[in-house]
């Protein structure tokens, strides 16, 4: 059974950790340009919402093996960008036809100056992955952990991490605007999975 804590903390206290190393709490993580928009233009900023913190696990592999759990943070940024909006506006057009005016009301675009929030999800899973039988057959003597991490503009991407040792194993990996996280947790050879798997577990769901 899943058990979630939620803390919220200052954007001060906030770390992004890369894989398998810490990065300092007060790092910089620039914010790419919107598309079609000049680098630069940012029109306004507000704070940065607090730091979410959810526990996930502890998950199992079917033999009970494996085991898996950690923890996953999240951070809303937003900022104000402007960009030019097309409309529309009602203009009277008037010809000349051999020497008589006509005229008709025609639909025009024009260009507006306007501006629209953007907003990004910035998160970073850690795990630690536990292998209670580091001997025996070499099909299932390591522990594996496959995080599935699916972003809201649909796309999904697989990270995988191993422990054939007798110790834990301590992983991470950060991204943007992630959606839905799930793990499954397994045995195998020191190359892949091979079996025992538990399933798809949730770690993170927008």
């Amino acid at each position: 059974m899943r058990i979630t804590t939620r803390v919220m903390v200052g954007a001060g206290a906030a770390a992004l950790i890369a894989v398998g190393a810490p990065v300092a709490a007060n790092a910089t993580v620039a914010t790419p340009p919107v598309p079609g928009t000049v680098p630069g233009t940012v029109v306004s900023v507000i704070p940065h919402s607090p730091v979410s913190f959810d526990a996930w696990g502890p998950y199992s592999s079917r033999d009970g093996k494996a085991k898996a759990w950690g923890k996953v943070s999240v951070q809303k940024k937003s900022h104000k960008q402007w960009y030019w909006k097309t409309e529309y506006k009602v203009v009277k057009v008037c010809k000349w036809h051999d020497g008589e005016k006509k005229c008709r009301f025609v639909k025009k675009p024009y260009k507006k100056h306007a501006w629209k929030w953007v907003h990004e999800y910035n998160y970073t899973v850690s795990s630690t992955l536990k292998n209670s039988k580091w001997w025996g057959d070499p099909k299932y003597r390591c522990a594996w952990e496959t995080f599935k991490v699916v972003n809201f503009n649909g796309s999904t991407s697989f990270k995988s991490f191993k422990n054939c040792g007798k110790s834990t194993a301590s992983y991470s990996f950060s991204g943007t605007n992630v959606k839905d996280i799930d793990v499954q947790v397994g045995r195998g050879t020191s190359s892949e999975p091979k079996g025992y798997r538990s399933g798809w577990q949730s770690v993170y769901s927008a």
